[in-house]
C-alpha cells in the first residue's frame, strides 16, 4: 500500500503496531469505460486510464539531512494513524467528522495522494458501533467527498458540513447528535443533480507540497505578468487569491499569496494541516482550539486535543525531538518533505503532446515549472534546506485562481476566489489519479479537459483550440498528461 523502504526499523515497527488499515482494504484501480464503446468504434481521443507502474510516492525529497528525515518519518507515521474519540492514544475524533485518518482520503496512488478508487468511508461510517447512514453521494466506486453548503439560515455559508457523527460509538457513550441532511439525492457517482445548496470537493494531493510552499510570491507574480499580451488575447486573466491587492488570493492577515486548497484558500502547510485535522476529523488543535459542535454529552476531551508535548520521552521513532511536536506540525513536516510525483519515461507521443499542450495555450495557466527560494525545513532553525531551496518544481500550475465558468462554478467565495474561480490544479501526478475536477464528477481525463469550457471560463479559447486539433494530436495531449 505504501513504500516503507526508506524508514528505519523502529518506524516500520511503529506503523505495524499503531496503524490498522484493515478498515479500508486495498486500493483497487478500476478500468475506465469510455462512452460504452470499443476503441475501434470511438471517435476522438481516449483516456487510457490510470497509469500503471509504481506510484511516484511515498518518498522523501532527495537530499534531506538526518534531522529532516527523522521529522519526515515521524510525520508519515502520524499521517497513517487512526483517530478515536476517547480512551485511546489518538483521541479527538468528532463530534462531527468526515473520516478518521489522513491516509484514508490521501491514498491514491500512495500516502499523500488523492481519493482512492475504492471508497473507504463505508467502513468509517459504522466503525466502533457508529450508527451513521452513508450519504447518497458516497458510493463504493466513487471519490471521497466533503460537502459544503452554499447558504444556511438565509446567509452565505460555504463551510464544510461533516458527513458523520460519533453517536453510537463505543468510545462516545451518551452522545446523541444527528447527521446533516444532504437530500434530495442526485447522481451518486457524479454528485450532480441533487440538493442545489450542497457542493462537493475531493482531496487535493500533497505530493511536492513543500516545494510549492517554498516558491516566492515574487516568482508567482512574475510568472503572472509573463506573456501578458498572449494571455490577454486568449481571455486569460488569473489572479492570486487576494483580499488586499485584488490581483491574487492573498492572506487577509499579512497580504502574502495563499496557495493551498481548491481555491488557494490556505496560506501554509501548517494551516492546511490544522484546518483539515479540525474540519475533516474534528480534532481541535492549537490553531483551531474549539470544537465545531459543542453539543452537551458529546465532548469527551479537554481542548485543544492536539498540542505540543512538553516531554523528552522518545517516540517509537527513537527521536526525542520529534516527540515534542504536535500532530499538525508533524503532518506539515511530512507534506513539506514529501517528494513530487515521478513521471513516466517520455515517449514520442507524450513529447509531441507536451509541445501541443503548450502551443494551444494550456501552459499559460498550467505553468510547467517554478523555482523555489531559500527555505528552512524542520530540523534546523538556521540552515536552509538543500532539498527545498533553489529547486525546480515541475508542478504545471501558476498557483493563481481563474474564472473557470458556469459549468464548474460551485457558488462559494473563499478569500479573493469567487464563485466560479479555482486555483490552477497542479498536474504533476495526474497520470495516476482516478477522479478529476474539484468535485470528482468524472474519471475520464478527456471529459475533464472539455469541462473547462463553459460560459465565463478563461479556458474557452484554449479548449476551442483543443477541439480543432486532429484526433491524433488530442490523443497525444492526453497521453502526455497521463505520463505526468
Amino acid at each position: 500500500m505504501y513504500n516503507t523502504a526508506f524508514l528505519d526499523e523502529g518506524s516500520r515497527m511503529a506503523m505495524l503496531g499503531r496503524v490498522s488499515l484493515k478498515s479500508f482494504g486495498g486500493i483497487v484501480v478500476v478500468a475506465l469505460t469510455i462512452c460504452g464503446c470499443t476503441l475501434g468504434q470511438t471517435r476522438g481521443p481516449v483516456d487510457p486510464g490510470v497509469r500503471g507502474g509504481p506510484p511516484g510516492g511515498v518518498a522523501p525529497l532527495k537530499g534531506l539531512t538526518a534531522d529532516e528525515m527523522a521529522f519526515f518519518q515521524d510525520g508519515l507515521v502520524r499521517f497513517m494513524e487512526i483517530e478515536v474519540v476517547s480512551k485511546g492514544s489518538t483521541n479527538g475524533l468528532g463530534p462531527r467528522f468526515n473520516s478518521n485518518q489522513c491516509f484514508s482520503c490521501h491514498s491514491q496512488p500512495d500516502a499523500g495522494g488523492s481519493s482512492p478508487a475504492k471508497n473507504p468511508l463505508f467502513a468509517v461510517a459504522t466503525l466502533d458501533g457508529a450508527k451513521n447512514t452513508v450519504p447518497w453521494f458516497i458510493v463504493q466506486n466513487g471519490p471521497v467527498r466533503e460537502a459544503r453548503f452554499k447558504r444556511s439560515n438565509g446567509a452565505a455559508d460555504g463551510e464544510v458540513h461533516d458527513l458523520f457523527v460519533i453517536t453510537g460509538r463505543s468510545d462516545a457513550p451518551g452522545c446523541n447528535i444527528t447527521q446533516f441532511d444532504f437530500l434530495p439525492a442526485g447522481n451518486p457517482l457524479t454528485g450532480q443533480g441533487g440538493n442545489s445548496n450542497v457542493i462537493f470537493r475531493i482531496p487535493t494531493p500533497v505530493f511536492g507540497a513543500g516545494l510549492i510552499e517554498a516558491i516566492p510570491d515574487s516568482a508567482i507574480l512574475a510568472n503572472m505578468q509573463a506573456n501578458a499580451s498572449q494571455k490577454s488575447a486568449m481571455g486569460i486573466s488569473g489572479h492570486p487569491n487576494s483580499h488586499l491587492s485584488g490581483n491574487v488570493n492573498r492572506n487577509a492577515n499579512d497580504g502574502t499569496i495563499t496557495r493551498f486548497g481548491w481555491k488557494a484558500q490556505n496560506k501554509s502547510l501548517l494551516l492546511f494541516a490544522s484546518e483539515a485535522y479540525n474540519v475533516e476529523m474534528g480534532v481541535t488543535n492549537q490553531l483551531f482550539p474549539q470544537e465545531r459542535d459543542e453539543t452537551s454529552g458529546c465532548l469527551f476531551n479537554a481542548t485543544p486535543e492536539d498540542t505540543l508535548k512538553f516531554t523528552t520521552t522518545p517516540t517509537t521513532t527513537g527521536n526525542s525531538n520529534t516527540a515534542v511536536i504536535s500532530d499538525i506540525e508533524a503532518f506539515a513536516n511530512f507534506m513539506r518533505m514529501l517528494a513530487p510525483p515521478t513521471p513516466a519515461p517520455a515517449t514520442p507521443a507524450s513529447e509531441k503532446g507536451r509541445s501541443t499542450f503548450a502551443m494551444i495555450g494550456c501552459a499559460h495557466c498550467h505553468t510547467p515549472s517554478l523555482t523555489t527560494g531559500t527555505m528552512i525545513a524542520s530540523g534546523s532553525s538556521t540552515s536552509p534546506s538543500a532539498a527545498l531551496s533553489n529547486q525546480t518544481a515541475n508542478l504545471f500550475s501558476d498557483l493563481l485562481v481563474h474564472h473557470i465558468g458556469k459549468g464548474l462554478a460551485d457558488g462559494i467565495t473563499q478569500g479573493g476566489a469567487g464563485p466560479d474561480e479555482f486555483r490552477t490544479a497542479p498536474l504533476w501526478g495526474v497520470g495516476q489519479r482516478v477522479f478529476f475536477l474539484h468535485d470528482g464528477r468524472t474519471t475520464n481525463l478527456v471529459d475533464a479537459v472539455r469541462a473547462h469550457r463553459s460560459r465565463g471560463s478563461e479556458a474557452n479559447k484554449v479548449i476551442e483550440h483543443f477541439n480543432k486539433l486532429s484526433t491524433q494530436e488530442q490523443q497525444e495531449i492526453i497521453d502526455f498528461l497521463r505520463s505526468l
